[in-house]
């Protein structure tokens, strides 16, 4: 028994794209900031302590990126079901564009003192939870939106 699927239309494509999209350019922030690492170090945290102390630090941070993931994936799936999906994986990319943003503009230690790594720990954390909502937000989207069996 044969089963017909339709092919793939200009909205199709254009969803698979743009959730491409999406997704590369999350994890393209994350790759960067362990890319510099050493120089985030070096703004957001006291010269006067150790480098290794420096880069725990650092990476401690973008661990709390990756720990954020499930509850901004729990938090966009509910909402999701609520208020529909294609709200919030739109959501999820702007909650991920926006820190991305803060975090060029954030001052330095030098400026404001510990104000600075505890605004950055947030805007990490605030990345996290929306890639936790947009990665499975954006298989589910498309998984929608493509015929069977393609």
């Amino acid at each position: 028994m044969s089963h017909y699927t339709r092919p793939l239309n200009r909205q199709d494509y254009k969803t698979l794209t743009l959730a491409a999209l999406g997704g590369a350019l999350e994890f393209y922030d994350f790759i960067i900031f362990v890319f510099f690492a050493a120089v985030v170090g070096e703004l957001f945290f006291p010269a006067d302590i150790p480098e290794w102390l420096r880069q725990v630090q650092t990476f401690g941070i973008f661990a709390a990126g990756y720990l954020a993931r499930p509850l901004g994936g729990i938090i966009m799936a509910h909402f999701g079901d609520l208020v529909g999906r294609k709200k919030m994986f739109t959501l999820s990319i702007l909650l991920m564009a926006l820190p991305t943003l803060a975090i060029g503009l954030l001052p330095t230690y030098a400026s404001v003192g510990i104000v600075a790594p505890l605004l950055l720990l947030l805007m990490r954390i605030l990345q996290g939870a929306a890639i936790g909502g947009e990665v499975p937000g954006a298989w589910v989207f498309v998984a929608e939106h493509v015929p069977e069996k393609e």
